[in-house]
């Protein structure tokens, strides 16, 4: 066992240049394009789901929970299982990794389409996490390994621009499926994509291992790492879902998870090859850049979990029509990036990744403004600001975590970028979603009676405020005459658009720590001297 060793600054270009290719195999910008289809469809389903999820509650009966672990099983298998898959890249090759988790991904998100049951629907999440995580950084991997030094940046631009498109296209192409097909075609769709994406990497990629690969793996690091995830995810859902945050029991996993946290940090600094190497964070700029990942995520994925059950629940639209609703996000991401690229590389990371921020923690307490009535102008203009602010941070993550990382660590560097981005989701996912029960908890029994409703609410109308979902069946049920049928649907959307400004407001001050947090980022020290350092 040792200690970790200390960084130290390396020559100018440690790294071989790649050889002049001749041919498709191994071609670096037929490279990037098949690498761009298999990381496409995965950041494609990290927010393509959040459109089909209030179909796929009213067909399998799921509660918010339920809802809720749909999206962070996904994104706590990715977040787990990232940096594992990316040392696996380095030993075994990262064509190798890629292709095995496209050919996987594929198979997963078929067998979630058949599930008739949300338990299976949730495992079979889980397991197309763990798949995807094996692809995304070997894509990063293979990038690193094929373009030479001066076309890398580009590259990687090109490679995040795929990212945040593809992120913000998913409820658009989730709502055309959902309106027009059924949910189970938003997992469906990825079984052809996957064939694809499988036949151009077999047929162009080329084999790629890293120099002093690791010889073993930190099995307790995982064990420690995925516990620690699994018991505050855990402890936070049960909070919000029945627990509470003063129950013995919440506090429990949540000191739990504080406790595997620290002997996670304890055993890296004792293992000779761990998972991750703490060293890497006596870098300030790197450090700072997966705080701002996670916080970024964390505003990003929050929100717009609410946001599709606004447009559904009480906007009253069909999924492709909440899709449109969102195109302004999409577009103004996909216009912006390259503004943003352009941008970063003339001036730095830190003044677009602070405007970035800023421009976010507008949209989301511009977004408190919301209501039942508020119209198609408005809305949008709350979402092409939302746009604007994470096209920056999307673009300028890698050059901030990467390059401020030694080389021989880029791999598990890309790793942490996205891992932190997962991590972030899924924790805004689960901690919005727990602000969202208590309010609707500690409110709704008040507006039914304030509306002057006769006697108590009938079973699930709470769980329906939570949702902003009138029940279908509600208008045929005994004693429901218009006028209550209308009482009550105010009571639930009021309730709900309560809860969801509490949640808008936590994600706009977390958006406004993270324009703090963004000040601390610089470019890296590879990016600068095109060298870096080594360990």
């Amino acid at each position: 066992m040792t200690s970790q060793p200390t960084i130290e600054k390396a020559p100018r270009n440690p790294e071989p240049v790649p050889a002049p290719t001749k041919g498709l195999r191994g071609h670096p910008w037929g490279t990037l394009f098949a690498v761009a289809v298999g990381v496409m469809m995965v950041a494609l389903d990290g927010t393509i789901v959040a459109i089909a999820n209030p179909a796929i509650q009213q067909d399998l009966g799921a509660t918010l929970a339920d809802v809720q672990w749909i999206t962070n099983g996904y994104l706590l298998a990715l977040a787990v299982a990232l940096i594992t898959a990316g040392k696996l890249g380095d030993r075994f090759g990262h064509r190798q990794t890629f292709l095995i988790g496209i050919a996987g991904f594929a198979v997963a998100s078929a067998a979630i389409g058949l599930s008739g049951s949300i338990a299976l629907v949730i495992g079979f999440r889980v397991l197309q996490g763990l798949f995807g995580a094996l692809l995304m950084p070997a894509a990063l991997g293979l990038l690193r390994a094929t373009f030479p030094a001066e076309k890398l940046n580009m590259a990687i631009g090109i490679w995040g621009m795929v990212i945040g498109a593809s992120t913000a296209g998913g409820p658009i192409v989730g709502g055309l499926l959902v309106e027009h097909v059924s949910w189970q075609s938003v997992f469906f769709v990825n079984v052809p994509v996957g064939v694809v994406a499988l036949a151009m990497g077999l047929l162009i990629l080329k084999d790629h291992r890293a120099r002093n690969a690791p010889r073993s793996f930190d099995l307790l690091g995982i064990a420690l790492l995925s516990a620690a995830m699994g018991s505050l995810i855990w402890g936070i859902i049960k909070a919000g879902e029945s627990w509470g945050w003063s129950s013995g029991k919440t506090w429990g996993f949540l000191l739990g998870a504080v406790v595997l946290f620290l002997l996670f940090a304890f055993w890296q600094n004792r293992v000779r090859e761990p998972l991750i190497p703490l060293a890497m964070f006596r870098s300030v700029p790197l450090s700072a850049g997966v705080v701002l990942m996670v916080l970024m995520a964390f505003a990003f994925m929050g929100g717009l979990f609410f946001v599709t059950f606004y447009l559904q629940g009480v906007k009253g639209l069909s999924p492709v029509d909440s899709g449109l609703r969102l195109l302004p996000l999409t577009a103004m991401m996909i216009v912006s990036s390259p503004l943003a690229g352009a941008l970063i590389t003339r001036f730095g990371p830190r003044i677009p990744l602070v405007g970035g921020m800023v421009c976010t923690a507008a949209a989301m307490f511009g977004m408190l403004t919301l209501t039942s009535g508020t119209g198609t102008l408005a809305t949008s203009l709350w979402f092409a600001l939302l746009g604007l602010g994470l096209a920056p941070v999307m673009v300028g993550a890698t050059e901030v975590i990467v390059g401020n990382a030694p080389l021989e660590l880029s791999g598990v560097a890309g790793g942490l970028q996205q891992a932190a981005m997962q991590v972030g989701g899924a924790l805004g996912t689960a901690v919005l979603g727990a602000v969202m029960s208590s309010k609707v908890n500690a409110e709704f029994a008040g507006n039914w009676k304030d509306a002057g409703l006769p006697g108590d609410p009938a079973p699930g109308l709470e769980q329906a405020a939570e949702f902003g979902t009138v029940p279908a069946e509600l208008a045929k049920a005994p004693g429901v005459t218009p006028d209550v049928l209308g009482a009550i649907t105010k009571v639930i959307h009021d309730t709900f658009m309560s809860g969801m400004g509490l949640a808008f407001t936590v994600a706009g001050g977390v958006a406004v720590v993270a324009a703090l947090v963004a000040t601390l980022t610089k470019r890296g020290a590879n990016a600068e001297a095109g060298g870096g350092v080594h360990i």
